[in-house]
């Protein structure tokens, strides 16, 4: 009975947790949308943000802390990059349909699914905005 209650807990706290990212992602993705759109996203980056005051501090919505927000080289999108995820952070991500992601990387691939998720964990994705 307590393995089941554990069980029901641990649950409950991913769902909750990735919930939390989620709209942590998109949040940060709006307030970069609204404060670079218009002249391009080159000087985009976590510092940068939180000068701006787009971000209050540079805590990951998930995943390890050596995460980066970061622009294509012509400057008409950014990519936000998530490290260190699980294989359940991982796959839970890459299926996500976000409104605002043009596409999302997964370890170094384009992926539509899931299936690109390491099962060791140090999973990497960005996902892309315009």
């Amino acid at each position: 009975m307590v393995s089941a209650a554990f069980s029901m807990y641990k649950t409950s706290n991913q769902r909750q947790k990735r919930l939390i990212a989620t709209e942590s992602l998109r949040d940060i993705a709006t307030r970069t949308k609204t404060l670079l759109k218009y002249t391009g996203y080159q000087p985009v980056s976590i510092d940068f943000l939180i000068e701006a005051g787009a971000l209050n501090n540079n805590k990951q919505p998930i995943g390890a802390d050596d995460w980066s927000i970061t622009s294509s080289v012509d400057g008409s999108e950014f990519s936000i990059n998530l490290v260190g995820l699980s294989f359940d952070d991982c796959a839970y991500l890459a299926t996500k349909k976000f409104d605002w992601a043009t596409h999302i990387i997964v370890n170094g691939y384009e992926s539509a699914n899931g299936s690109l998720c390491l099962k060791t964990g140090d999973n990497k994705i960005s996902l892309f905005a315009k």
